[in-house]
């Protein structure tokens, strides 16, 4: 089958319906969190909302691939070479503790070098970065700027909900569906629990360097539009000995694993794209839905590697709590699509400043991996 991928309009982005009055809740319900995060999470400082428990920070490169094809070869894409880059490996939950009471859907946070293009964040127009927000499952469990401000109070209630056992699950998935009473019928969001716990049930206790990441939201492709992944390679995966995590056995199970691996041998990844086929079966604004490969295949348009290094110190996770990583650090023509992801422009970009201010940390964008981690082994 000849694959057409849709061209990007406007048109495929409508503006929701309320969207200024959902951002300002969500950025409320986020500041108030992180404000009291200062003392309520045990550490004395100011936690991210979202993957706020970081497993560690890994330097490598990010080689984009000559030779193309013109549909891929998009934007960077159009221009091979090899860039640094810096990973952040996290934890998706709001919140500290132990591995097994925080779950194992997790984050890769990637921040490529070296980038010339102007970024679409106004504070940072000159920044000579790009960012890659993603996780281990190639759904999302919310759809809209309304859901996403119900959303944001409830995952950091979660540890409010789990200590209420049986009932306090029946609460959440309540909450959770109706936006704490608000919904219509009509609006309840049967869809975003679904995926919810498919992705909770998907998602494995295993190393880090064994998973694969997705994007889940769109984003812009030059002409056209795409999801995006990062996925080991299977020599990469082969050298992985400990591959398999046990959470009830240790309290660290992800940190441990990846440090170990990394201290012994290197890593590689494809870095893929997916492009849009179809807005019927690839929806913009459902990311509920998982895009089938049967209309679109991801292809390799850059390798990601890590050497050997040693990510084991206090000073590697001080690292990681300090650098920022936002999808609408990019150029224009790799701008996130989608009612959620405009919504995340703002959140992230405020969330950052305000977390940098309550910790009294200077918010700089880096120009080089020398400014945030020393050289590797």
């Amino acid at each position: 089958m000849t694959l057409r991928p849709i061209r990007y309009s406007a048109e495929i982005e409508p503006p929701e319906p309320g969207f200024d009055e959902s951002l300002q809740k969500a950025i409320d319900i986020i500041t108030e969190f992180e404000r009291n995060s200062v003392a309520g999470e045990g550490v004395d400082r100011a936690v991210r909302f979202a993957h706020a428990k970081a497993y560690g920070l890994v330097q490598g490169t990010f080689e984009i691939l000559d030779g193309l094809p013109a549909e891929y070869a998009q934007g960077v894409y159009a221009h091979p070479g090899v860039h640094d880059c810096l990973v952040r490996y996290s934890n998706g939950l709001a919140h500290l503790g132990i591995d097994r009471a925080l779950g194992n859907v997790v984050g890769m946070a990637t921040k490529v070098f070296g980038i010339e293009a102007e970024t679409m964040l106004e504070d940072e127009r000159h920044t000579t970065t790009m960012d890659f927000n993603m996780i281990n499952g190639p759904v999302f469990f919310c759809n809209t700027a309304r859901h996403y401000r119900f959303l944001a109070k409830l995952f950091i209630d979660i540890p409010k909900y789990h200590a209420g056992g049986k009932e306090g699950t029946h609460q959440m998935f309540h909450d959770w569906v109706t936006g704490y009473g608000t919904l219509r019928p009509d609006e309840w969001a049967w869809d975003e629990l679904g995926a919810f716990i498919r992705l909770g049930s998907q998602a494995r206790w295993q190393n880090l360097l064994l998973s694969t990441f997705w994007t889940m939201g769109a984003v812009r492709h030059g002409d056209h539009v795409a999801k995006l992944r990062i996925t080991p390679t299977p020599v990469s995966t082969g050298a992985v000995t400990n591959r398999d995590l046990d959470p009830a056995a240790h309290d660290e199970v992800f940190r441990p694993a990846l440090v170990d691996e990394l201290s012994r041998h290197g890593a590689e990844f494809d870095f893929q794209v997916q492009l849009c086929a179809s807005l019927e079966e690839m929806p913009i604004d459902d990311l509920t839905v998982e895009w089938p490969e049967r209309l679109s295949p991801f292809v390799t348009v850059a390798r990601m590697s890590f050497p050997r290094q040693d990510i084991g110190g206090a000073d590697n996770l001080a690292a990681a709590d300090v650098v920022s990583f936002t999808p609408w650090r990019c150029g224009a023509e790799h701008v996130p699509v989608g009612s959620l992801q405009r919504l995340r422009r703002e959140v992230y970009r405020l969330s950052s400043i305000e977390r940098h201010r309550l910790n009294d940390q200077i918010r700089a964008e880096p120009g080089s991996v020398a400014d945030v981690l020393p050289p590797t082994l």
